[in-house]
């Protein structure tokens, strides 16, 4: 009888070494280690408007905006990613078992694609709402002129979709992303 191949649940100290000797980004979650799907140019052109119209208007202010280059933890679930968009405001806290890990975003941005849209706006979306910071996740679609905002309110988590002209505030940080300017600089 044969028997089932063993289990392997790696720690979060593995992910860093699998990581910092990697030249591809992995996400970490539930012991398991994920290599990221790479992007399209759409998604790099959508994510880099995006970042763009954010550094502008957030010039000045205690916000920093940063790329798909910075992780960010979830600590009470352990996840650990690189959204597409990252704002963090005021002080940046980093992972205490890594340095160059933030775990207090206020703002996180992803652009969907067909392979993860279903795991971003899902499981990868509630693991995000349990960080004690976020504010809001914006959730871009790179095949239409569409987001979604999930924005926390005294209420909970509330969600409402921009189209095509709308102007999608985000007011935790003061600043409003107007849909036909970000897709018309992504060439979209």
């Amino acid at each position: 009888m044969s028997q089932p191949a063993p289990y392997h649940s790696y720690t979060y100290a593995d992910y860093l070494m699998v990581e910092d000797g990697s030249n591809v980004k992995h996400e970490f979650f539930n012991g398991e280690i994920y290599a990221m799907a790479g992007g399209t140019p759409e998604h790099a052109a959508l994510a880099a408007a995006i970042g763009s119209a954010l550094l502008v208007q957030l010039r000045g202010s205690t916000c920093r905006v940063y790329t798909s280059d910075l992780r960010i933890r979830v600590l009470v679930t352990g996840l650990a990613t690189y959204p597409d968009v990252s704002v963090v405001c005021g002080e940046l806290k980093l992972d205490p078992e890594n340095r160059v890990t933030a775990t207090n975003p206020k703002v996180l941005i992803e652009v969907l694609s067909d392979s993860t849209s279903a795991y971003d706006r899902g499981e990868k979306l509630e693991q995000y709402k349990r960080i004690e910071s976020l504010q809001a996740v914006l959730l871009f679609s790179q095949t239409s002129r569409r987001a979604e905002l999930h924005e926390r309110s005294e209420r909970g988590w509330r969600t409402e979709v921009f189209t095509a002209d709308q102007k999608l505030p985000i007011a935790s940080i003061g600043a409003e992303l107007a849909l036909a300017s970000i897709y018309a600089d992504a060439g979209l």
